[in-house]
């Protein structure tokens, strides 16, 4: 069994796979100041809440873009399940060939969607992942990491409002009924979904321009569902898009014996 971490900004997704099929998965806060055996510890009752033996799992891989962090879960896993977890960052095999300034710079997350992307797909790609920050990323027909955009996220923009603006109370985030709101907090929840939703349309379709073939957009990240339905150019919201990349790639770089 493979357990497969996404350490992001705001949240740490983990997942369970037995081969190619996600068994379980998990949300948690990401916290900078836990330490490697509180990790541990969480990893572990995760698991076991599954009714699952930890010694099941005898593989793992982590993507990260908490560097502080890295060495924390990196010593959690190998702790938890006997054996170090693969890191995705230089040296990993991806298959994808990454036609940038400087690989190293790509959040590892941005590799993982898509490596993942084009493996399902096998077409040009913007993959629009919804997290603290949002990113969008390109990937030609051939398989090709382009580059792409990054955002301040949708939550960042709303942190920003209220705290500039005193009379302004906080809203949850979904659809209000109309975009002409008529109080306050549909006002607020048309301006930051359907601008939001406006900024992300205006990004891909410049993206879908210079790509200039057939192309498929995906949604992916904590806060991809609020935009089904509200944005024109996202055609698929995929929330495990990250964790099945890091399958993939888990899998390219181990050898098969080793593989769950």
């Amino acid at each position: 069994m493979l357990l497969a971490i996404d350490v992001g900004n705001t949240n740490t997704v983990l997942g369970l796979y037995e081969a190619k099929t996600l068994l379980h998965h998990f949300r948690i806060a990401t916290n900078r100041s836990a330490t490697s055996d509180e990790m541990s510890e969480l990893m572990l009752s995760l698991v076991e809440r599954k009714k699952i033996d930890p010694r099941q799992i005898d593989g793992s891989i982590v993507a990260s873009v908490v560097p502080q962090l890295n060495r924390v879960v990196v010593e959690a896993a190998t702790k938890s399940f006997g054996v170090p977890p693969v890191i995705v960052g230089p040296g990993i095999k991806t298959g994808m060939p990454i036609l940038i300034d400087n690989p190293n710079e790509v959040g590892a997350d941005r590799i993982v969607n898509a490596v993942a992307g084009f493996a399902r797909y096998q077409q040009a790609l913007v993959i629009v992942d919804f997290g603290t920050g949002t990113t969008f990323d390109a990937v030609d027909d051939k398989g090709q990491y382009l580059g792409g955009a990054i955002a301040p996220g949708i939550d960042i923009s709303m942190d920003a409002l209220f705290a500039r603006a005193a009379k302004l109370p906080r809203v949850e985030l979904k659809r209000p009924p109309k975009v002409i709101g008529k109080n306050t907090i549909h006002a607020l929840q048309s301006g930051l979904l359907f601008g939001y939703a406006g900024l992300v349309d205006e990004i891909v379709s410049r993206m879908k321009t210079e790509l200039s073939v057939p192309t498929k957009v995906i949604a992916t990240g904590g806060l991809a569902f609020l935009f089904e339905g509200v944005s024109r150019t996202l055609e698929i919201v995929d929330e495990f898009l990250t964790l099945d990349g890091l399958r993939i790639l888990y899998g390219q770089n181990v050898p098969t014996k080793k593989q769950p």
